[in-house]
C-alpha cells in the first residue's frame, strides 16, 4: 500500500539543543534504514520549512502507524497520512 505522508516538525523552543541534535541524528539513521528495506521509498524536503514529503510502500496502515511512532522526531511532528492507488491515466513506469 502507498501512501502519502506530510510531516511538519515543531520542536520547542525551550527544547535543549544538544537533544534535538542527538534526536536528528537519530532520525537520520532510521530514515536510511527504512529506505533501505524499501517502505520509505521517497523523501523530500519542503523548502523553508521543517518539513517533508514521503511516500512510504507498507503492508497496512498499522505498519505506517508503527514506522511513523518508531521515528525519534515522531513526539515533535504534526503529520497527515493520505492512503494512494494508482490512477487508470497513469502510464505506471513504476512497478
Amino acid at each position: 500500500m502507498l501512501f502519502h505522508v506530510y510531516v511538519n516538525v515543531r520542536i520547542p523552543h525551550d527544547a535543549d539543543p544538544e537533544q534535538v541534535k542527538k534526536l536528528g541524528a537519530q532520525e537520520h539513521e532510521r530514515a536510511k534504514t527504512l529506505q533501505e528495506q524499501g517502505k520509505w521509498l521517497h523523501l523530500w524536503r519542503v523548502a523553508g520549512k521543517f518539513a517533508n514529503v514521503s511516500i512510504f510502500d507498507v503492508e497496512s496502515p498499522a505498519e505506517l502507524h508503527e514506522i511513523l511512532n518508531s521515528l525519534p522526531l515522531y513526539p515533535f511532528m504534526k503529520v497527515d497520512v493520505t492512503a494512494l492507488c494508482h490512477h487508470p491515466g497513469s502510464l505506471e513506469l513504476h512497478k
